[in-house]
């Protein structure tokens, strides 16, 4: 079991630590609901350093990002930050990633800690651009601090101006007086907020830091649980549940982060998908009885039959009622239509509904 470098911090604090894909990770510290709101309406901090970091450089840097990503890299800007999935050359997905641009020919992928070797793997299989490939992964401390009053709780503690900050942008600057930090317009929850990358032997200067500068605002630290119920809220896939290796971008609702603007990886599968239709699609539900629903709950019609099953479920801290998403037919995935959750049982009533649950 990997320790990252805060765990003393988040024992001290008197964090729940749980494994999770081999690292020892706090899940929660007061409570998960506690948590989930002191971010959707204020700050908190989640130490997500189990997350896997990639630098890909060189001249064939591009081409190799090209051909195993989706999205389109070549629109990237050094600052810019861009969302993407790998394809299995099966129709499935390896993982989904962040793409930073930070060089003319280099940058950072970030990968699930889940999938760090299986990601290595997939990307050095691919490698006939002879890139750079170095995993920067066991030496770097990833803070995502998030939340509507982020910017303005951190702001004297770096140079870089966080108010005018972009959506999906970053900067490199001086962070709680530590250099070259990476500072990100980006984060799991949908509240705003920002994502900071550096090194190991400075995670306990920028905890103390970031902990000291949030206080006035009420900044909560946040485990695991918080982060998974902030990004279901807002309809955010998880690698694990919502997509997997047996699971398309075009079924998964990412068809927006699909260009056939470019040749890769299954393109002309995904594109021949995509121009035909799909069968089956992510949807995403809301209890409208009373029940929580689970990863793995099936999901059926008026009839009893089973027509899915949930691949994300939980109790909604913002709306305090059960709220899932799961693959179903698509003739049966329509907003206002209504399905089924079996829970210990008995078939609880559920309504197809849009993404995002909490706007």
């Amino acid at each position: 079991m990997k320790e990252i470098a805060l765990n003393n911090v988040h024992l001290k604090l008197g964090a729940k630590m749980v494994p999770f894909a081999g690292y020892n990770m706090p899940l929660q510290y007061t409570g998960l609901t506690h948590e989930h709101l002191a971010v959707r309406s204020g700050v908190g901090v989640f130490d997500v350093s189990h997350m896997g970091e990639f630098i890909v450089k060189g001249s064939g840097a591009l081409d190799l990002i090209q051909k195993i990503s989706t999205n389109d890299a070549a629109t990237l800007e050094i600052g810019k930050v861009q969302y993407s999935c790998m394809p299995n050359g099966k129709g499935g997905i390896v993982d989904d990633l962040l793409i930073y641009k930070v060089g003319d020919e280099a940058y950072m992928l970030v990968v699930n800690a889940s999938n760090i070797q299986k990601d290595w793997d997939w990307i050095q299989k691919n490698n006939t651009f002879k890139a750079e490939l170095q995993d920067i992964s066991d030496r770097t401390t990833l803070l995502a601090i998030q939340g509507p009053k982020a910017s303005q709780a951190m702001k004297e503690l770096t140079d870089i101006d966080l108010e005018e900050m972009v959506y999906y942008t970053f900067e490199k600057g001086k962070f709680a007086g530590v250099d070259n930090v990476l500072v990100s317009a980006t984060g799991y929850t949908g509240s705003g907020g920002f994502e900071i990358y550096f090194n190991n032997e400075h995670a306990e200067k920028i905890w103390a830091a970031v902990m000291k500068a949030g206080k006035a605002f009420g900044i909560a630290p946040a485990g695991l649980g918080a982060r998974d119920t902030l990004r279901l809220e807002k309809g955010f896939c998880l690698y694990g549940n919502d997509i997997d290796d047996t699971t398309s971008p075009i079924e998964a609702g990412l068809g927006w982060i699909t260009k056939f603007t470019k040749d890769f990886v299954d393109s002309k599968v995904l594109k021949k998908q995509k121009e035909n239709g799909i069968t089956r699609k992510l949807a995403a539900f809301k209890m409208i009885d009373r029940g929580i629903p689970r990863k793995e709950y099936e999901i059926k019609d008026a009839g009893g039959n089973k027509i899915g099953v949930v691949t994300s479920g939980t109790s909604s801290p913002s709306l305090k009622l059960g709220i899932g998403m799961g693959y179903i037919s698509k003739e049966l995935s329509k907003v206002g239509m209504e399905v089924f959750i079996e829970i210990r049982g008995r078939q609880l009533k559920a309504e197809i509904v849009k993404l995002p649950f909490v706007k």
